[in-house]
Formats: structure tokens, sequence, C-alpha cells
């Protein structure tokens, strides 16, 4: 796994750690993916070299808030409609490591 700041990642990357703030959070929204059913909203996530997209996925919505300090662990980069963003699949991991107004990580 290698540790990437926002301004390096590039569409293709995998297995990358990336550490930012949740500057922003999307609506929720319902999409028909090729598993079926399943929620969405997209956030943005900043550090001190720029911002991206991060797609967040079902349980994923509610682990996170705008203001978090996270880390993402085994994330994936993508592109969508010219744009770069981020994932995180079933085998990697949101560790909130500064949640807004309060001092503990949420699962």
């Amino acid at each position: 796994m290698v540790r990437v700041k926002i301004g390096e990642i590039v569409p293709g990357m995998r297995n990358i750690e990336v550490v930012g703030r949740i500057v922003s959070m999307g609506e929720r929204k319902k999409v028909e993916t090729r598993f079926g059913p399943a929620e969405v909203a997209a956030a943005i996530l900043r550090d001190e070299t720029g911002s991206i997209r991060l797609n967040l996925w079902r349980r994923q919505i509610d682990t996170v808030r705008e203001g978090d300090l996270i880390m993402l662990v085994n994330a994936f980069a993508s592109s969508f409609g010219g744009v770069v963003e981020l994932n995180v699949g079933g085998d990697g991991r949101i560790i909130v490591l500064e949640g807004k107004g309060s001092s503990s990580a949420r699962k």
C-alpha cells in the first residue's frame, strides 16, 4: 500500500492510502448498479495539495461527516465524466482520525 497526496492521484491507481478532510457532503442518491440497487453520496476530500471527489457507498455514507479528518486504506482512483474520483471497495477501510465535534472514531 502506498500513501499518496491528493494532488498525486491519477485514474487507475489502486491500493492507495490517502489522508484528508471532508470539506463537503452531497445528498444521498439511490442508484442502480450491476450489483443491484444502492445508495451513494459524493463527498469532497481535501489535503494541502488539492481536493478530490470521494464516492461513499451504502454504510460508508454514515461513517463520515463534514469536517472529519479521515484516512482511506486500500482506496482506488477512477475517472467518471473526465473527473478523477476515489472509491473504497469492500476490501478497503475508512478510518476517522479526527471527528468533527468528537475525539473518538466512528465505525
